[in-house]
């Protein structure tokens, strides 16, 4: 897009933010109403269009991966927004009806999901909760919860919003967290990866674009360059990786290193971003059944294979027990899934070159499912090896042995995901019912000294990503010298401030067998193998219909959706 294109679109926001903050609480959440109408008219185009971009076929059965981490994700966003906004208008208080607890270490607990039958009966048996910081009250919690709703008049600027190029709704998610928690108008520059979907935003998003209230463009790495240092951007936002994070801040070459030492940035305006790692999934020994074991290798490969391995908290490094006596059977399991899962090419770019990279590093590594993925096994060694340092963004799989059982093993998985591997973003715990009851106080201490902004225990920290009412973010302390995993928190329609981290709970086993939850322990649940399992025969359908079921409400189809799910 040409330069004066730019500084129009910039101006119209401008003028947009004059109109914005004229809104009153009850016009934004009916502004919210119209874009839920919108994105729903658009779904089908968008969903079809991104998969096409993956490369999936109209038949292929991962195609509902692009409904859930598309129309679904931003759907389910826009409802909890204006849910609140609605809380706000009537005098409320976002937190009104959720309950609130103690947390471990001096933390406030709130429970975020569900708050809703349809979410409980859905999702069932998964739980969400947000832990605010040590020392914040609840009392403060509901004092500053609302974030820049709370004096709506007051103008947030313009916000420059990098969209990320691998998950179609983190775009519209960042667009919708500018404009509500901090009254900032946008500006969303695709990444080239989405630039087919251009067309689609701008008719799911057009009543935010005919106000003014964003811009949407297309271009290259010089287009965001110029749009960065532009004076009429206040803010930027990016979603995408540490290394372009640094070239915004600090720049290239001999100055962006000086700079750095001087801490002097480029960037004169203030960041935030979301910006990935190297995500654990701890697996905690215990006496599992056969159907155990096979149910939670699928769980490991889906963490790993959604979306082709291209997610910022992709599953990368399983940490077993090396004395675990079914260590043997987990592995051999593990790798008959990995390498069973249904093939599909890695699209994003520089894929290839990154798991070529990884088996240079590790020769013993093994190529699973006609060389489209890679398994690594690897020791534990006196220092972080790539596999613990390097986010591969690819179908690269990596499974280390530590020692010990029970508290020992757990505060040592622990102690490395905290001290070894890259990043904050997110953990995962797989740990069946019996093991965690026994472990009891010293299974919720481990889980409290994780350093990571999504916690996810027998689940997926993507769970934590698509609620929406919970927060996305890296573990607090990053700065612009040390960003690690991201600056800033988004998603989180509550509008809660002081966040640390989200923590989702889900059933170890699935039903049927989660009924054995009612006699022994456990969490029950009516949810069979959830539809994003990459092993799902239903899971295209079935994503599908659930998103169709957020569009439009219609209970009669939930109901044939709800059919196909029980034949996952």
């Amino acid at each position: 897009m040409p330069a004066p294109d730019v500084d129009v679109a910039l101006r119209d926001l401008r003028e947009g933010s004059r109109a914005w903050v004229a809104l009153t609480l009850s016009q934004r959440a009916r502004l919210l109403d119209r874009v839920h109408a919108s994105i729903s008219d658009a779904a089908p185009e968008w969903a079809a269009a991104a998969a096409r971009s993956k490369g999936l076929d109209a038949g292929h059965p991962l195609r509902g991966e692009e409904w859930l981490s598309g129309p679904y994700g931003a759907i389910e966003l826009v409802d909890a927004l204006a849910a609140t906004l609605r809380r706000l208008a009537r005098g409320g208080n976002p937190l009104d009806g959720v309950r609130v607890t103690p947390a471990p270490g001096g933390r406030v607990r709130i429970d975020a999901f569900p708050l809703r039958a349809i979410d409980a009966l859905l999702l069932s048996g998964f739980t969400g909760e947000v832990w605010l910081r040590p020392g914040v009250t609840e009392a403060e919690a509901r004092e500053r919860a609302g974030l820049a709703q709370r004096s709506p008049g007051a103008p947030g600027g313009v916000g420059l919003v990098l969209g990320a190029g691998n998950v179609t709704s983190i775009p519209v998610a960042d667009v919708l967290y500018e404009l509500f928690a901090h009254n900032r108008v946008v500006m969303l520059k695709l990444n080239p990866t989405q630039e087919t979907l251009l067309p689609v935003f701008t008719r799911a998003l057009a009543p935010l674009i005919e106000p003014g209230f964003l811009r949407v463009i297309a271009g290259g790495p010089e287009v965001g360059a110029a749009l960065t240092a532009h004076p009429g951007v206040d803010h930027v936002h990016i979603t995408g990786s540490a290394a372009t994070f640094e070239r915004i801040v600090w720049g290239d070459g001999p100055q962006a290193r000086r700079r750095r030492r001087e801490n002097r940035p480029a960037l004169k305006k203030p960041i935030t971003a979301e910006l990935g790692g190297v995500s654990p999934i701890i697996v905690v020994p215990g006496r599992w059944s056969a159907a155990d074991i096979q149910y939670q290798a699928e769980h490991i490969v889906t963490m790993r294979l959604q979306n082709a391995g291209h997610n910022c908290i992709a599953g990368q490094v399983v940490l077993l027990s090396r004395d675990w006596p079914q260590r043997a059977q987990f592995v051999a399991a593990l790798r008959r899934a990995y390498d069973e899962a249904t093939t599909r090419t890695p699209w994003y770019p520089g894929s290839a070159e990154r798991m070529d990279a990884a088996a240079a590093a590790y020769p013993d590594a093994v190529w699973c499912a006609d060389g489209t993925r890679l398994l690594v096994e690897a020791d534990a060694g006196a220092v972080p090896g790539p596999i613990e340092e390097t986010e591969y963004f690819a179908p690269v799989l990596g499974v280390i042995a530590l020692p010990g059982l029970g508290q020992e093993f757990l505060d040592a998985a622990v102690a490395h995901a905290n001290e070894r591997l890259t990043g904050t973003l997110g953990a995962n715990i797989l740990i069946d019912p019996a093991t965690e009851a026994a472990l009891g106080d010293g299974f919720e201490r481990a889980v409290t000294d994780l350093r990571y902004g999504a916690i996810a225990i027998n689940a997926w920290t993507a769970f934590v990503f698509l609620t929406p009412t919970l927060t996305w973010s890296a573990f607090p302390g990053s700065t612009l010298q040390d960003v690690g995993s991201g600056i800033g928190v988004v998603h989180n329609a509550l509008l809660l401030d002081d966040v640390e981290r989200s923590i989702a709970r889900g059933p170890f086993r699935p039903f049927p067998r989660s009924l054995t939850a009612l006699v022994r322990g456990g969490r029950f649940s009516v949810l069979p193998k959830p539809p994003w399992f990459v092993s799902s025969r239903t899971g295209a359908t079935v994503s599908e219909g659930f998103t169709r079921f957020r569009m439009h409400r219609r209970w009669p189809a939930l109901g044939k959706t709800l059919l196909r799910a029980f034949r996952a």
